[in-house]
């Protein structure tokens, strides 16, 4: 049966609405490379009792990969499994969407029936469409199942999209919300303009997933034009491979930025815009910024194989790696940034995760 955001459970519109944390969850793999249950178990575990609002599962950092590997409903299912067992919080339970619209409905298809709420569509495999068609995919792929958008940054295939293609998706009645990544400052307010032209403020949430700005996104107001009239509108949260690490501290970090905006009137203290740089620092260094993205997945892997959360950082794809001085680097924001870390945190409760 299709899934409609009407149908969705109030608890869960809520804490869209609310803004949270919802870390893009890793596959987790043994040393032959195969999938390894109970380590990406102890990750989902851990990813709830750091207090994450969601967890998106077969999106980038889960690696595309799983689709060929006849991994994708199996990781789908275990995330759905390991999180229902483990709390009966409501969490934001979002599938990453992938291909052409047969293959992406297929997938949808399979996300509502494992239970999950949105789904995460990636217009990659669509990068030379025209817009049109990139509409039409949408138009067809949120028949099946509410849709948050994905503004996926070009290094890593995603197409450029204008203001236009974001009000038309925007209007969509079954778009739920936007993931704003595209890793570029005029491209981030093209959504926000098409959301306001739409007039879906209120009805389709921005979530960042521009790692390299992710305090301002949450912090700071963005404001656009409509009939003449300002219309200024706010990221309630994020979606963010970034998240996959440190997610207890992110959660805190939200937290705070909610409560000081809500104390403050907006006005922003300096130590707190401070944040964003360092923030930004750590992300280079997990993201791999200086050999452009190659290790973006396994940076993440590292922090988590450091935390023991993780036995190694293998991919699905034996060329995907820690990219040259990435080492380094994460020693590096690790001895610098070390209070923005949740090692205490993971070592607090690692046994009880694996057990």
């Amino acid at each position: 049966m299709p899934l409609n955001r009407s149908d969705l459970p109030q608890d869960v519109l809520q804490l869209l609405a609310g803004g949270a944390v919802i870390p893009a969850h890793p596959l987790a793999l043994d040393a032959r490379r195969q999938f390894d249950r109970n380590r990406q178990r102890a990750l989902t575990r851990y990813y709830v009792d750091a207090g994450a609002g969601g967890l998106a599962v077969g999106v980038h950092t889960t690696q595309f990969a799983i689709r060929e590997h006849g991994l994708y409903e199996r990781v789908l299912s275990a995330a759905m499994e390991d999180r229902l067992a483990w709390t009966e919080r409501p969490m934001v339970m979002v599938a990453g969407l992938c291909g052409r619209t047969e293959q992406a409905r297929k997938e949808a298809r399979i996300a509502v029936g494992l239970g999950y709420h949105a789904g995460l569509l990636s217009l990659a495999a669509l990068s030379s469409a025209s817009e049109d068609e990139m509409i039409a995919h949408c138009e067809q792929v949120a028949q099946e199942i509410p849709l948050v958008g994905f503004y996926l940054q070009t290094a890593v295939g995603g197409p450029t999209l204008s203001h236009a293609f974001w009000r038309r998706f925007a209007s969509i009645p079954n778009a739920l919300a936007i993931k704003v990544a595209p890793f570029h400052r005029y491209r981030t307010l093209d959504v926000v303009r098409g959301l306001v032209e739409a007039g879906a403020e209120e009805r389709v949430f921005l979530y960042t997933g521009n790692d390299d700005h992710i305090v301002l996104d949450l912090a700071l107001p963005f404001t656009a034009m409509r009939a003449g009239q300002p219309v200024t509108v706010r990221f309630r949260g994020g979606l963010l491979g970034h998240w996959s690490v440190w997610t207890a501290s992110a959660v805190r970090q939200l937290e705070m930025i909610k409560a000081t905006i809500a104390a403050n009137g907006g006005s922003l203290p300096p130590e707190l815009l401070a944040l964003d740089s360092r923030v930004t620092d750590c992300n280079s260094a997990f993201f791999d910024v200086k050999n452009n993205f190659h290790g973006c997945i396994a940076g993440c892997h590292e922090v988590l194989r450091r935390q023991g959360l993780l036995e190694g950082i293998w991919c699905l794809d034996p060329e995907e790696g820690l990219g040259a001085g990435q080492a380094q680097e994460i020693d590096r924001v690790y001895q610098q940034h070390a209070d923005l870390a949740d090692d205490a945190f993971v070592r607090e409760n690692l046994q009880r995760w694996l057990s």
